[in-house]
């Protein structure tokens, strides 16, 4: 069992505690005032670890950026000003979803991700 390290415990408390799905940069800009010894080798690190044990979300975007909030929810993603937006409960009309079953499976979770131009660009 791996152990939290106090750098990791306040990335991961960062990332669960803003809605703006910060990038890398924005997530070691913001843990450096609180561990001002952190490497930005150190934060990257924890991200790419946190996201392969579904510890939080990378979301694909230009620069990629990171959700805290692991829950089954899409986002869309603004082309245009790069904002993220989260919509949750989005899919939950879809049958699919609603019965949780495929041909192939049972759906446990879901990742879904919408890019366009958002209202306000």
């Amino acid at each position: 069992m791996e152990r939290k390290t106090p750098q990791k415990q306040k990335v991961l408390d960062y990332l669960r505690g803003v809605y703006t799905h910060p990038s890398a940069e924005t997530v070691y800009a913001a843990v450096k005032k609180k561990v001002p010894n952190i490497s930005k080798g150190t934060v990257y690190r924890i991200l790419k670890n946190a996201v392969g044990k579904k510890e939080i979300q990378e979301i694909p975007a230009e620069v990629s950026r990171y959700d805290g909030n692991v829950s089954s929810h899409a986002h869309f993603v603004c082309e245009k000003c790069s904002s993220i937006y989260d919509l949750m409960d989005f899919c939950q009309d879809c049958s699919i979803l609603k019965n949780k079953k495929t041909k192939v499976g049972k759906i446990n979770k879901y990742t879904v991700n919408f890019y366009g131009i958002c209202n306000k660009c």
